[in-house]
């Protein structure tokens, strides 16, 4: 049986203000960075969308633009480096985990794989009454997101799968 490894998370479950983790299997090997690549290679126009609008939005309250995926892919990443606005604080070929803090909120996302089982685990801890109003359609979009992502990672490996 499949067994996830162990997600890392800004805090413990209890005292966090947002926790969302989904899984897929996956039909071949991948390292947690080339997930990364493959999820991240062709922003499409909804996600461009909602990172403009967000950027919009919270330009107003004074936090900085993020301007969502670049599409950049890495060959591989250092802790301390960036994947686009998020900052590197593991990279192992097992898992990455990328957080962004800032004076409203602080987000965690960790991208994990054990015997072909990739999840992504994601934890917020809002700050203040701006962070919480923001992670209330954050919140919903970010599972829409996630799902396509993962949808789009297994659709991806399974061409390649294919083509060999």
């Amino acid at each position: 049986m499949a067994t996830t490894p162990i997600a890392h998370t800004l805090r413990a479950l209890s005292e966090l203000d947002y926790y969302d983790c989904r899984s897929t299997q996956l039909p071949s090997e991948v390292t947690a960075l080339e997930a990364w690549n493959i999820m991240t290679a062709n922003p499409g126009p909804f996600l461009q969308l909602a990172f403009r609008i967000r950027d919009a939005i919270s330009a107003v309250f004074g936090v900085k633009r993020i301007g969502g995926f670049s599409g950049t892919r890495r060959d591989s990443v250092q802790v301390g480096e960036h994947l686009d606005f998020f900052l590197v604080e593991h990279s192992a070929p097992d898992m990455l985990v990328l957080t962004e803090r800032d004076r409203h909120l602080d987000v965690m996302i960790c991208l994990s794989i054990s015997e072909r089982v990739f999840t992504i685990t994601s934890s917020v801890v809002t700050h203040n009454a701006f962070g919480r109003a923001y992670m209330v359609p954050v919140g919903q979009v970010h599972k829409l997101i996630v799902n396509s992502d993962l949808k789009r990672l297994k659709r991806t490996l399974e061409r390649q799968q294919k083509a060999y």
